[in-house]
């Protein structure tokens, strides 16, 4: 799998992820909603530690600059 994502666009995934996680563990966010959002969190952890984002790779996007 190709890098394809910047330092940036990875710590504003992990922050996301967080956000969607605060919200959960205080009753924020709850039922169909929770459920999706966690989706979205776990994904953007994962992409995150990877370097790499599937839908960037098919879109042909990357935010990581070549050097």
């Amino acid at each position: 799998m190709t890098k394809n994502m910047a330092t940036a666009d990875r710590a504003i995934r992990i922050l996301l992820a967080a956000v969607v996680a605060i919200l959960y563990a205080t009753g924020q966010i709850s039922g169909v909603a929770a459920g999706v959002l966690g989706i979205l969190a776990v994904i953007f952890i994962v992409t995150s530690f990877l370097g790499s984002c599937p839908l960037y790779s098919l879109l042909g996007v990357s935010t990581r600059k070549s050097g």
